[in-house]
């Protein structure tokens, strides 16, 4: 089982942004993925050095056009590791191998009658480095550049496109998943269902000479597309490579809709003239906006890797763009939207759940993975969800639905939240007699979050090392790293000993939020001035303006420098942030799932320098014989956000 996976090479006119990077960890994902299911997997990206813009690029920095794109060309070899992206193979077009081996297809091709030479006339792109045709203006405009294209009519070499127009379509036909997502598919069907010009493949010298001669007339050099599509050949060494006979009939090609046309139009007719079969798959992004803006140098809103790593980690950034982009369409990155994504999915769900999961096995196991008791309902229900999710996530990784395939990992660490709460560990740990139900409840917690730290491998390698090596697992372990012998309930081995790890992804607060201390007073001593006798009886009109919710807590944390606060973060519906006086008389992972009680239009205040969104309702009574708060909450569960009448 082979996997051969590419990004498009990067063109050298400007430096790796946030675009760059997504088209980058997809490819990167998607290999670690296939190696996960046992595939032999080949990784390629690289850089696109030849052409107008390049040659332009270079004369503005008064340096020679190579000098040019090997600095650039390392800025995006420099970046990779950055983002824990591990291809095989690295090339440029400027490498020796790779422009032998063009010359060499451009020999085969003119000889077979596939090229020929002619006077041209039209509009051409220096951005797409393309001619457009009239049906692709928008306004008079190149729809990407937003600028008019340039009148050019000179003579060229000229490659017969339109001679395999019908049978592309053909195969397009009766490859349903040769284009994908289907909108591409069908966006590349209505582009062919016009006649299909041919492809001038050549620039006089006279106009511009950094590019690869043609090996039948020194005079030219070959058009910058059909120089850099045939990276994906000569990075496998055609025609004579080993790994061309293993790879080239399994390539899948992750790009972004911007070149679209060169790789589902020109690419697969070149392959045809060649004589040498298709392509597998053509996977095709969006495009990342930032604040809802396309990002654009002009407008000076482009984000690069190396800052996005600096502010939010390697990991997170990961996550983020696979979670929050549905492949195909557009998406929009915002600090306000990674930071949540940080805080909630990251710190408040996995983080949480591993942290409070290791201190519980480190206190009532001592740190060691125990010997499970026979299972209940409780358990095999984790364990039902967690092999549904195994099943979920494979099919749809495969498929490149990867916010898909992060929601069904999500709904197994709600559960596993859920688990903790309803099952109680630290109260089975107060009676002896409760061991063996205390031992099932931790192995099976133990498990969940070794097929957690399996799945998020691909995803986020980093943190799912770290919670396989605090799991007492080694990263190349079959329980971990092999989804066919280790995707199995029951696998990890009683008696392992935990390791200590730092917390997996600490909280991040929005940076424009300037920290102050401020003291506020939580108990009224309420009106002097009012009757002794009338318990300051309130109107029903009075009373409708409280507004009381059901809200669900999903994350809680201690307050440093106070022992009475904890800091929750509830929903109801909505995501907020209370700070509630309970500390003496809850521990934070006792919390997580309950559903109570708040007073949820109370004005927005902050303690501890922690600003909080509302207030919880308890009752001060009597337990065990010592005084505690008691949390107020509903006798069976509700919608959260439910209104209290």
């Amino acid at each position: 089982m082979n996997t051969y996976i590419t990004t498009p090479i990067y063109y050298v006119n400007a430096q790796p942004h946030l675009g760059h990077a997504y088209t980058t960890i997809v490819a990167d994902t998607y290999s670690r993925f296939r190696r996960l299911a046992g595939a032999t997997v080949r990784f390629q990206t690289g850089t696109d050095e030849h052409g107008d813009k390049i040659a332009e690029a270079a004369a503005k920095e008064d340096v020679p056009p190579k000098e040019y794109a090997d600095r650039i060309s390392r800025l995006f070899q420099d970046t990779w590791p950055l983002l824990e992206v591990q291809p095989d193979n690295f090339i440029r077009t400027t490498d020796p191998g790779h422009v032998a081996t063009v010359q060499s297809i451009l020999q085969k091709v003119h000889d077979s009658g596939d090229i020929y030479f002619d006077e041209y006339s039209g509009l051409y792109c220096r951005g797409c480095e393309r001619f457009l045709t009239e049906k692709e203006l928008v306004d008079g405009l190149c729809p990407d550049h937003q600028v008019p294209p340039q009148e050019i009519a000179e003579q060229n070499y000229f490659f017969r496109m339109s001679r395999y127009q019908q049978r592309l379509i053909e195969h397009i036909e009766e490859n349903p998943d040769f284009i994908t997502p289907e909108r591409y598919r069908n966006e590349v069907l209505s582009f062919l269902s016009e006649p299909l010009e041919d492809l001038c493949i050549s620039r006089p010298k006279s106009r511009l000479t950094w590019g690869i001669e043609l090996p039948f007339d020194a005079n030219f050099v070959t058009y910058v597309w059909f120089d850099a599509l045939i990276n994906y050949l000569s990075g496998l060494d055609y025609p004579d490579g080993e790994d061309f006979d293993r790879f080239w009939s399994v390539a899948e090609h992750v790009i972004a809709k911007d070149i679209l046309k060169p790789h589902a139009i020109y690419w697969p007719t070149m392959l045809m003239s060649m004589g040498l079969p298709l392509y597998k798959k053509l996977h095709v992004h969006g495009y990342w906006n930032v604040d809802d803006t396309k990002m654009s140098k002009s407008i000076g809103n482009v984000v690069r890797p190396a800052q996005l790593i600096e502010e939010y980690g390697v990991d997170t950034l990961r996550y983020f763009t696979l979670r929050e982009m549905s492949f195909g369409l557009d998406a929009s990155f915002s600090s306000d939207a990674i930071i949540a994504r940080k805080n909630s999915d990251l710190a408040n769900d996995i983080g949480n759940l591993f942290s409070r999961s290791i201190a519980m096995l480190q206190k009532y196991t001592e740190g060691r993975i125990p010997t499970p008791g026979p299972a209940g309902p409780a358990d095999l229900l984790l364990q039902k969800t967690t092999e549904q999710m195994l099943e979920i996530y494979t099919e749809e990784m495969a498929n490149f639905q990867f916010h898909r395939a992060l929601q069904a990992v999500w709904e197994v660490i709600s559960s596993a939240n859920k688990y903790i709460v309803t099952n109680e560990p630290w109260t089975l740990a107060r009676e002896s007699s409760n061991s063996k139900r205390l031992a099932t409840v931790l192995y099976t917690l133990s498990e969940c979050l070794r097929l957690l730290a399996m799945v998020l491998g691909p995803v986020m390698p980093g943190a799912a090392a770290k919670m396989v090596f605090g799991l007492g697992l080694e990263t190349g372990s079959n329980l971990v790293s092999d989804l066919e012998r280790g995707g199995r309930w029951g696998l990890l081995p009683a008696g392992t000993v935990l390791r200590p790890i730092e917390p997996l992804f600490p909280r991040m607060e929005r940076q424009q939020v300037k920290e102050t201390e401020k003291t506020v007073k939580i108990v009224s001593k309420g009106d002097p001035a009012q009757s002794e006798t009338d318990f300051g009886l309130i109107t029903f009109d009075q009373f409708q303006k409280v507004d009381l919710r059901v809200a669900e807590i999903v994350a809680a944390e201690r307050v440093k420098k106070s022992e009475k606060l904890l800091k929750l973060t509830v929903m109801a519906p909505e995501r907020r942030t209370i700070m509630a006086g309970i500390a003496e008389s809850y521990a934070p992972e006792e919390l997580i799932g309950c559903q109570v009680l708040i007073v949820a239009n109370m004005k927005p205040a902050k303690l501890m320098g922690i600003p909080s969104q509302g207030m919880v309702l308890a009752a001060r009574a009597m337990v065990d014989g010592k005084e505690r708060l008691v949390l107020s909450t509903v006798s069976k569960t509700v919608p959260t956000g439910s209104r209290v009448a």
